[in-house]
């Protein structure tokens, strides 16, 4: 069965950015935000452990996940129905 890779890169795309939203929401419930830089925030430039950082780090996500589940579903794809992977002989 093959992806659709505009609605595989979506999907992956709501999933990673709304994660990245609710863990840092989580974090700042439990331990309140810091501001500080964190892995995440060298990775995506403006992030930081705080509300506006959570809106920074939802849009870098988004993008970030469109690109990685786009380009997932299309080596999917062509690995499962490349010629040498052919069930016919």
């Amino acid at each position: 069965m093959k992806l659709n890779i505009k609605a595989f890169a979506l999907t992956f795309s709501i999933l990673w950015g709304f994660g990245i939203f609710f863990l840092t929401w989580w974090i700042i419930a439990f331990d309140g935000p810091t501001g500080e830089v964190t892995f995440i925030g060298h990775i995506y430039r403006g992030y930081s452990i705080s509300p506006v950082g959570s809106i920074i780090g939802l849009l870098w996500a988004l993008a970030d996940g469109f690109i990685g589940g786009a380009i997932f579903a299309w080596l999917y794809n062509r690995l499962l129905f490349s010629p040498s992977c052919s069930k016919e002989k």
